[in-house]
């Protein structure tokens, strides 16, 4: 398997091509001969990275979206106005839930940027998906996860709106991420694993089982900054074959 950043926070000085970083997140990865677009930032940068790399949209076979924030789903309308066919689109049934970021007296819509009704006539072909669902081979969607750790609460600034119509923290149980059973032991790919590291680790080594072993993590690891987390995940994993005290950077490969 093939992991390929296209959109990131930053670009690497010295690449000599004129690639675009925004906030936000999207991989390609190429496993069992399938392009699958992992997340799609929030703009047409995704398309021009693409672009970049030697990849057209037309050529991808699925999109898989991690949860329905703006920074992985804005970009899902630019893939799908240039392949100009119907790609199916992996999600959790929440993803198009309202909700916003709030600081102070101040709210800010962070959903996804598009109406699915639009997204449907530019061709995707929704594939809802709440339980781990093999998608290719040798590559599980997480589907729901379990939120089972009592310090992994996630961010208080992130609202929704409740079912009486008022305001709520918003728990994102639309977060998942993607798991590779791989020869080493199991590879998490996420979005931003807002559903817990440790919840998320734990989903995939259940639903990989027997593979015991985490091999390696790649994507964004929201909340892993904190030293308590890292400390606190350290001790939920003895067997984590990683080391948490800098950045963690994995290279998967065929």
């Amino acid at each position: 398997m093939k992991v390929t950043v296209i959109i990131d926070n930053a670009v690497p000085i010295g690449t000599g091509r004129p690639f675009l970083a925004e906030h936000g997140l999207s991989l390609l990865i190429e496993h069992a001969g399938k392009k699958v677009l992992y997340d799609t930032g929030q703009s047409s940068a995704v398309v021009s990275n693409l672009s970049l790399l030697g990849f057209r949209p037309a050529e991808l076979d699925m999109l898989v979206v991690s949860h329905g924030h703006y920074d992985h789903t804005g970009g899902i309308f630019h893939v799908l106005q240039h392949a100009r066919k119907k790609i199916p689109v992996y999600a959790h049934t929440k993803i198009f839930q309202a909700r916003y970021s709030v600081a102070g007296d101040q709210r800010r819509f962070i959903g996804i940027p598009h109406e699915k009704e639009v997204l449907t006539a530019l061709g995707a072909e929704w594939c809802f998906i709440n339980a781990p669902t093999e998608i290719i081979s040798g590559l599980w969607m997480s589907g729901h996860i379990p939120r089972n750790t009592e310090y992994e609460t996630g961010d208080p600034k992130l609202v929704t709106c409740a079912t009486d119509g008022d305001e709520c923290h918003d728990t994102i149980e639309d977060d998942t991420s993607l798991f590779y059973a791989g020869p080493r032991g199991l590879v998490v790919i996420g979005g931003c694993t807002h559903a817990g590291l440790v919840n998320t680790v734990r989903g995939g080594l259940r639903s990989q089982a027997p593979r015991d072993w985490l091999a390696g993590l790649v994507g964004r690891t929201w909340g892993l900054c904190r030293k308590s987390s890292r400390q606190k995940l350290s001790l939920s994993l003895p067997r984590l074959a990683l080391s948490l005290s800098r950045p963690i950077t994995v290279q998967v490969s065929r």
